[in-house]
């Protein structure tokens, strides 16, 4: 199993509608990929505009899969002018 954490940093006025893209994404990612067997948006209590998304594969290929849809990509572009800096992308692998 392969784990993703992914630090989103969103612009303070724009956090309801990068809400609405993501969560159509994440919506789209539970519905078609059965090999993403966690893929939740959370916010952070601590910080205004810090989104993590906590994400957890089946394997390579599944993440490989995942990055390649046209609804991830479309949902990237969208989200892209809410955004207030560059994703952080943290790869993990599972401890069994």
């Amino acid at each position: 199993m392969i784990g993703v954490v992914a630090v989103l940093k969103v612009q303070p006025d724009k956090t309801a509608d990068f809400e609405t893209v993501f969560l159509d994404l994440q919506n789209k990612v539970k519905a078609n990929e059965p090999g993403c067997l966690v893929y939740q948006l959370t916010r952070s209590r601590t910080e205004a505009g810090v989104y993590k998304v906590l994400e957890l594969y089946a394997s390579e290929d599944a993440l490989k899969h995942h990055g390649g849809t046209d609804y991830f990509k479309a949902a990237g572009a969208a989200m892209g002018p809410f955004m207030a800096g560059r994703p952080e992308i943290e790869y993990l692998d599972a401890v069994e």
